[in-house]
């Protein structure tokens, strides 16, 4: 039976995301709130965390990553998005904690994509010693290319509902701001006819007489 390798190139893909070591969310954070992250992350190995604020407030969000010993490896405040790569200095349990507690009553959608270690190889390249094949190394590229359009895809996906959003709020605002000229308009059209026809109507005329 013959097998299509565009298929074997697909499965290989599929089964290297289940075993990739990259984890990606989108969650809420509540006004006045704190959510914490842990991932075990071994010495000598590279990381790399990436996050956006895609709705909520002004956008920003307070990051921290704090490593086993609860030493700051990186710290912002009221960031849009940003990204910071390191390397663990030792084996153990680190931290990266989003903060809104300095929002009252705004909450926050926030997307993060947390990575550690080398990209993981195909499944089954790399066990042995010979040339790589001209299949195997056809599967590595596309395997490459595929997890870069899936990286783009993402970040357009985040900027369009960004843009969505902002576009949502700058609508609503427009409406009210509308709603309120239009009553502003009736309020003064009413008051400026009143006033006319008290000019314009005739009053009575008393006499006191002696």
């Amino acid at each position: 039976m013959f097998i299509s390798p565009l298929i074997v190139t697909i499965l290989l893909t599929i089964i290297n995301g289940i075993l990739s070591k990259s984890v990606e969310l989108t969650f809420e954070l509540p006004d006045s709130a704190e959510e914490c992250f842990y991932q075990e992350i071994e010495k000598n190995t590279s990381a790399a965390l990436e996050y956006q604020v895609i709705t909520g407030g002004q956008y920003d969000v307070d990051v921290k990553i704090e490593g086993p010993n609860r030493q700051i490896i990186y710290q912002q405040q009221k960031m849009q998005y940003d990204s910071h790569q390191f390397t663990a200095q030792s084996t153990g349990v680190y931290k990266v904690c989003f903060s809104n507690e300095f929002s009252t009553f705004s909450h926050k959608l926030v997307y993060m994509e947390l990575n550690v270690g080398p990209e993981e190889p195909l499944p089954g390249i790399g066990e042995h010693a010979t040339v790589l094949t001209q299949m195997e190394t056809s599967a590595e590229e596309v395997h490459s290319a595929l997890n870069r359009i899936i990286d783009h895809q993402t970040h357009h996906r985040l900027r369009e509902a960004q843009g969505r959003k902002r576009a949502e709020d700058l609508n609503e605002r427009v409406f009210w701001w509308s709603m309120g000229e239009t009553l502003a308009i009736l309020v003064v059209a009413f008051g400026q006819v009143m006033i006319l026809k008290n000019f314009f109507s005739d009053r009575p005329t008393l006499y006191n007489r002696m």
